[in-house]
């Protein structure tokens, strides 16, 4: 009996004419003829192979991956954490300011009941929808976070407690800001400055990861958009964001997709997190 690997291009046929290729199959031959009928033990499905002179027995491809090792045992955890500053306060104001409005009005002119409250509801909801629209105007949505679980569970032992704020930061509403980290990315590009960029090619921080890099280190991923950067631009200010973001944390830069730069903040383990 001798051991050999499936061509790609041996014909396989199921029952009712459709034919695929196995992935990883491996098989035994033995001198039969031209074309037989064969049952996989594995699926419990009749095969029809043709080949020359043999019969391929096929071992399904689940053994083999079953095997193997999983090359990544990776998940992604929900974001299950509820808090007040992942409210939109422009939401909140500018919904009570109208309700309060609109049944005013409709108790106002008796068109809804309670007309001896209609004074009281169009006193307050005037100034609370105004000030709803203003907070929905100036403010800066909180951006996707990507958490995976082995790095979750070295967060509350690795992670520093600058790394943990600036997740903090970037995962809740924010007002009067123009983007997220905003004064940081001012601080390391030096916007209108000597040897800085303009603001208008200022990066926009799209999204953050937490990962754990191939030495074990917990590790949290910004990843930039900038359509007038390159990736030199970020590679010179590598020692900037270690810096900035810093103590005990190091900075590595690598590009993206389109357009796409990512700011691996990487924790050396030094420095002590919150508790």
């Amino acid at each position: 009996m001798t051991l050999i690997q499936a061509s790609m291009t041996t014909p396989l046929l199921l029952n009712g004419g459709v034919s695929f290729r196995p992935l990883i199959p491996f098989l035994y031959t033995h001198p039969l003829p031209a074309c037989k009928s064969i049952r996989n033990f594995k699926t419990n499905t009749n095969i029809k192979i043709r080949t020359s002179s043999s019969i391929l027995v096929v071992r399904g491809a689940s053994q083999v991956d079953a095997a193997q090792p999983s090359t990544s045992d990776k998940q992604i955890v929900p974001d299950s954490d509820l808090s007040i500053t992942k409210i939109s306060f422009g939401v909140v104001g500018l919904a009570a300011g109208t309700t309060l409005l609109s049944y005013g009005f409709g108790a106002y002119f008796n068109i809804l009941p309670g007309s001896e409250w209609s004074a009281l509801m169009l006193t307050y909801g005037f100034p609370l929808a105004i000030i709803g629209m203003a907070l929905k105007y100036a403010e800066l949505k909180p951006i996707p976070c990507i958490t995976y679980s082995d790095a979750l569970a070295l967060r509350e032992t690795k992670a520093t407690p600058v790394l943990n704020q600036v997740r903090k930061d970037v995962a809740r509403f924010r007002y009067g800001d123009e983007q997220h980290l905003d004064e940081a990315l001012k601080r390391i590009f030096r916007y209108g400055q000597g040897g800085g960029i303009q603001r208008r090619n200022a990066p926009v921080l799209s999204m953050i990861r937490e990962e754990v890099t191939a030495e074990g280190k917990y590790s949290l991923v910004l990843v930039f958009e900038a359509k007038a950067l390159q990736l030199t631009d970020f590679e010179q200010r590598r020692a900037k964001f270690a810096s900035f973001f810093g103590p005990g944390v190091t900075a590595e830069v690598v590009k993206g997709g389109d357009n796409l730069y990512e700011v691996r903040l990487i924790s050396d383990g030094t420095t002590q997190p919150t508790t």
